[in-house]
């Protein structure tokens, strides 16, 4: 049974990428066929063993809370025309875990989420996540494989994936000893260093197990580039006073918070729709792309 049960994802961006649809809407929001984002990111965590789900939001963000609270009305509506089967879909929503919405106060940058949550969070270990994108891993989901670290060794575990040279300009990057099983101990963490600066070819992605020390660290980093506060800087803080690790997670990444990433999700995703695969496999091909 795991021994962390609080999730943290910061929602509180201005999805600025994905503007003018996001002008009226998060971008957390925006739906994968039929489903939007930031469900997918909940139902992993939940498959996890996550049971309190802190959803950290700004100005906005109500459509974030409304998606993951009760709609009597229209569960209502629902159940008059005897749709029971789309009123037991959505009432399942606000029944996966216990949901508790923040307002973020202070600079922008994602530690400040992260810190809002501090006195949710107590003195226990936590998981945060990223309201953008997702993993869809085969076997275990991404939250447990960092689980999984965390239980071994007692300290906060980092997500990281293998990543080309070109990409090193588009991701931190960690510089660790291969302890196997594709866990490292992390020794160094660059932000997007790029191709001559790269120590690895290991990327470091969203998704973390922290320990509450982090909020210390959190309180005690220094403003970052373009005034904010970040998440990074007080892990590579913390990284003096304890061992951090990372775990290259077993899966398919999808950054739904890019264009073509988002784009790239929902064609995957409808493919893999048994009532939706036929028709549009047989429409892509009409397409004749070349």
């Amino acid at each position: 049974m795991s021994i962390i049960k609080k999730l943290v994802i910061p929602v509180a961006g201005y999805g600025t990428r994905f503007l003018p649809a996001t002008k009226a809407q998060p971008k957390e929001m925006l739906p994968i066929v039929d489903k939007p984002i930031i469900q997918y990111v909940v139902e992993e965590a939940v498959k996890s063993g996550i049971t309190d789900v802190i959803l950290v939001t700004g100005s906005g963000k109500r459509a974030v809370e409304d998606h993951f609270s009760y709609n009597f009305e229209i569960q209502h509506f629902l159940k008059s025309v005897g749709k029971e089967e789309d009123r037991e879909a959505l009432k399942k929503i606000a029944d996966m875990a216990n949901f508790i919405f923040v307002r973020q106060k202070g600079p922008y940058g994602n530690g400040t989420p992260v810190l809002c949550a501090k006195a949710i969070i107590g003195n226990e270990p936590f998981a945060v996540v990223w309201g953008d994108d997702f993993w869809q891993c085969p076997k275990e989901p991404q939250i447990k494989q960092l689980m999984n670290v965390f239980e071994k060794y007692g300290d906060p575990v980092l997500t990281a994936k293998d990543i080309s040279r070109a990409d090193t300009s588009k991701y931190g990057v960690i510089d660790g000893v291969d302890l196997g099983n594709g866990v490292l101990e992390v020794k160094k963490l660059v932000e997007k260093p790029g191709p001559e600066k790269a120590p690895s070819l290991v990327g470091s992605f969203g998704g973390y197990i922290l320990t509450p020390d982090i909020f210390e660290a959190l309180e005690n980093t220094k403003l970052g580039k373009g005034g904010e506060l970040w998440l990074v800087d007080a892990i590579v803080k913390l990284m003096k006073k304890r061992p951090v690790y990372a775990k290259k997670v077993v899966g398919k990444y999808y950054d739904t918070g890019s264009k073509i990433g988002y784009l790239c999700a929902n064609v995957e995703f409808a493919l893999q729709r048994p009532d939706l695969k036929k028709d549009f496999k047989k429409y892509l091909k009409s397409l004749n792309i070349k």
